[in-house]
């Protein structure tokens, strides 16, 4: 018997569909540190939801935090002030 994946297969961790992670997770996502994410989420950078006393960061925020870094890099260097 064979298995058809329709083309989904994914690489990584298999936790691809999950559609909202523990802050490790998204660290873990991210190739960022627990700490450094959980400051991301204090100072707005990074949205997160609380699910009665739990903490998650819906896992497209994370692709909205990156375009959002991406963004800001780009708009620096137009104005000339890129650090690379």
């Amino acid at each position: 018997m064979t298995t058809d994946t329709g083309g989904d297969e994914h690489l990584g961790d298999g936790q691809d569909d999950i559609l909202m992670l523990t802050v490790k997770e998204a660290a873990r996502r991210l190739g960022l540190g627990r700490t450094l994410v959980y400051q991301l989420i204090s100072s707005g950078e990074l949205e997160s939801v609380t699910v009665g006393r739990l903490r998650r960061v819906p896992a497209e925020c994370l692709a909205e935090y990156v375009k959002a870094l991406r963004k800001a890099r780009s708009s620096r260097a137009a104005d000339g002030n890129s650090a690379a």
